[in-house]
């Protein structure tokens, strides 16, 4: 190992100093001849040990972007960015197609080799031009950052990959520099611990009354009723206002250990942050494969454990969650089949557990026809009746209208994608949305004929459960 290595436990070794000014190099040449920016990237592996998430949770800057999605029952895989050197952003209804084609273009012409992991990082609105709302101010309506440095663990290794972008009046050394000073702030620290009894008053309060939601229930009951839909899902929007800033970092720690089956990450973006335990993946591409996970109905945990399988039972016979169950995976299905060689999903839904909470679950899997990129499947899957409804054309415009929030990026898709265009997205649930010493927490349901409106609002605390004792 180098004296340099040594020195720092993410100095760049003396061999990738060279490759990086190599490639460093380059993209200045292509920058010249195209007259824009080009990226040049390079990887290498760092100690197993090393953990994503504290590191870059520990090494932040003030205001800056930074993202980490991990779930730690899958083999501890992380995935942790710093920092932000080309910003993807679209809104609208093509808003995925746009991203992709943002990020194909930077990614072909990008000086790297695909082992490297050049990535970007982020995450979609539930709605075509959502969070145009201020505490949403930073998470555009589909918003992918190339990160400065990326950790990513995976299989027992952790390979830290550099990024910097090139622009025709820059020179090598001025990029290498700039990469070893921004890698000499890298710090290894555990993730903050909670304060178990925070001093000062907490308060919870809902955006909109209990009994609002009630009401929004009863409404979409009716319309479903009436046949003009099968199918909605409604959240609700919950305020935890603390006595000092609420710390993301403590709280995914708290996640990470609390949901280790779940996706838990948290997308930082100025002065707040955006974080989640979801038990939900909305896609995973994987070269020509592509797998998902339908996701519908939903019941309480038991610390007894004979209670918990009687509860998990009445959810696997419950003809109301069965049916809401089923509307999700038969769109998903019929969404991919037009693009697959072949579609496969369990022949009964399984019972998916996390702590607080229990799902009916189908894994669906394909075989992909042509080569889709993780971004398009995403933008073809979303939103699933799991999270807004059924037919989504007449669902998108009530949901609004009965909730009466800005829902963000609760609901939406978020994730990674690489330069072959595989990556990986959940959907933003279980989440809040921290702003100083406020956290916005969301939790929704989906309504079906027999849903019954306080039923549902009971629902909703059951899932607020998930983040509410963490914050408050």
């Amino acid at each position: 190992m180098s004296v340099r290595a040594q020195e720092h436990p993410f100095a760049l070794p003396a061999a990738e100093r060279e490759t990086l000014a190599r490639r460093a190099g380059e993209a200045i040449r292509r920058a010249r001849r195209g007259g824009g920016t080009v990226v040049a990237a390079l990887g290498w592996n760092v100690a197993g040990a090393v953990d994503p998430t504290a590191v870059v949770v520990a090494s932040r800057r003030a205001e800056e972007p930074w993202f980490c999605l991990e779930q730690p029952d899958r083999g501890r895989v992380a995935r942790a960015g710093l920092g932000c050197i080309v910003a993807l952003e679209a809104s609208g209804a093509d808003r995925f197609g746009d991203v992709a084609s943002q990020w194909r273009a930077i990614a072909s012409a990008a000086v790297c080799e695909p082992d490297d992991g050049l990535a970007a990082l982020g995450g979609f609105a539930f709605a075509p031009d959502g969070g145009q709302s201020p505490p949403w101010s930073g998470y555009a309506p589909a918003s992918l950052q190339v990160p400065e440095l990326l950790l990513v663990r995976r299989n027992g290794e952790v390979r830290l990959t550099v990024a910097a972008l090139a622009a025709p009046d820059d020179t090598a050394e001025d990029l290498v520099a700039r990469v070893e000073r921004r890698l000499a702030e890298l710090r290894q620290a555990p993730l903050p611990l909670l304060d178990p009894a925070p001093a000062g008053r907490i308060r919870v309060s809902s955006a909109m009354p209990p009994e609002h939601y009630e009401s929004a229930v009863a409404r979409g009951v009716e319309r479903i009723r009436e046949g003009t839909l099968d199918k909605i899902v409604l959240a609700r929007e919950v305020h935890v206002h603390a006595a000092a800033d609420h710390d993301p970092g403590a709280v995914l720690g708290v996640l990470r250990d609390a949901f280790p089956s779940c996706f838990v990450f948290c997308a930082g973006r100025g002065h707040s942050a955006f974080l989640a335990a979801s038990p939900e993946l909305l896609v995973r591409r994987d070269g020509l494969r592509a797998a998902t996970l339908a996701l519908a109905g939903s019941t309480r945990r038991s610390a007894d454990p004979s209670v918990d399988d009687h509860l998990g039972e009445q959810l696997l016979r419950s003809a109301k969650d069965r049916e809401e169950q089923a509307i999700v995976a038969r769109r998903i299905e019929r969404t991919l089949r037009p693009h697959a060689v072949w579609v496969t999903a369990a022949p009964e839904p399984v019972l998916v557990q996390v702590a607080n909470i229990q799902h009916l679950a189908t894994p669906i899997r394909a075989q992909l026809a042509s080569p889709i990129g993780a971004i398009e499947l995403a933008g073809m899957l979303h939103p699933t009746p799991a999270v807004g409804g059924e037919p989504i054309g007449v669902a998108a415009p009530l949901i609004p209208a009965l909730e009466g929030i800005d829902r963000g990026w609760y609901a939406g898709p978020v994730g990674w994608t690489d330069t072959s265009e595989d990556g990986e997205f959940c959907v933003a649930l279980r989440c809040a949305l921290l702003t100083g010493a406020v956290a916005r927490c969301y939790a929704g349901v989906g309504v079906v004929r027999d849903s019954d409106p306080a039923a549902e609002l009971a629902e909703t605390e059951i899932k607020l459960q998930a983040l509410l004792p963490v914050l408050s």
